[in-house]
């Protein structure tokens, strides 16, 4: 009996828009996280846009499967919600440092 071994397994979730760290530094280059936001922003304009699109192929009687135009709009919403959370928790985190007593 032969055994086959599992070949890659990707990721759920899209990562291209986080930034890439130098290992060999151990340290990046302190941009980050304004990488990783802007790359979330422009994958929730990617999202919007995919999900108007759809929406209007199903208004106007072109779209074959109903629950395509669906998904694509729960996911624009949900990662629209994300990005607005993940800019409030920055915001109450700056305000907190700046009433920090020195």
């Amino acid at each position: 009996m032969s055994l086959t071994p599992i070949t890659g397994v990707q990721a759920t979730t899209p990562t291209a828009f986080l930034p890439s760290v130098d290992k060999s530094a151990g340290t990046s280059s302190g941009d980050g996280f304004g990488v990783a936001l802007t790359g979330a922003l422009d994958n929730a304009q990617a999202l919007s846009s995919q999900s108007k699109t759809l929406a209007v192929q199903a208004v106007t009687g072109r779209l074959d499967d109903i629950h395509n135009a669906t998904i694509a709009s729960t996911r624009a919403q949900v990662t629209l919600e994300l990005i607005a959370t993940v800019r409030n928790k920055g915001v109450d985190a700056f305000n907190e440092i700046m009433r920090m007593q020195a």
